[in-house]
């Protein structure tokens, strides 16, 4: 098994409430560094790390996004394997949440996952057109 799938399959904390998301992206944006591979699970796999500058942006707009179509009062989509020194962080699309724990029979995958590790491919999966219009429209570096 890889780094990366052990990251993936192994314990993560979730990020209950929107301040300590928003807090955590501060964190996370400010010690930005060239390490970090942005994916969009089944439309962009990365194929290198993303630059600090870039990665920032990327950040920023899953944030916005997030905020944007996640009416609620808690967050409870975001898992991080560990808050002082992230290596993995999964986002689940909020228009596409599903049955993410697999009690349907069908697992959804997260939208996006931040790594510091180079990400296994997991595969293709639907994903509606304006998501992926949405980041087509964001910087590309």
């Amino acid at each position: 098994m890889s780094s990366f799938a052990e990251r993936y399959r192994g314990m993560l904390w979730g990020i209950k409430e929107w301040s300590r998301w928003d807090a955590f992206v501060e964190t996370l944006s400010a010690h930005a560094d060239d390490g970090w591979y942005v994916y969009f699970v089944g439309v962009d796999y990365p194929k290198a790390p993303l630059k600090a500058t870039l990665f920032r942006q990327r950040l920023e707009a899953i944030s916005v996004l997030l905020h944007q179509d996640h009416r609620e009062k808690y967050l409870g989509i975001v898992y991080v394997d560990d808050f002082d020194n992230p290596q993995l962080i999964k986002i689940y699309d909020p228009n596409n949440l599903g049955a993410s724990c697999g009690s349907s029979g069908k697992l959804v995958p997260p939208g996006w996952i931040l790594s510091r590790m180079a990400p296994d491919n997991l595969g293709d999966f639907i994903v509606p057109e304006g998501r992926k219009r949405w980041w087509r429209e964001l910087p590309q570096g």
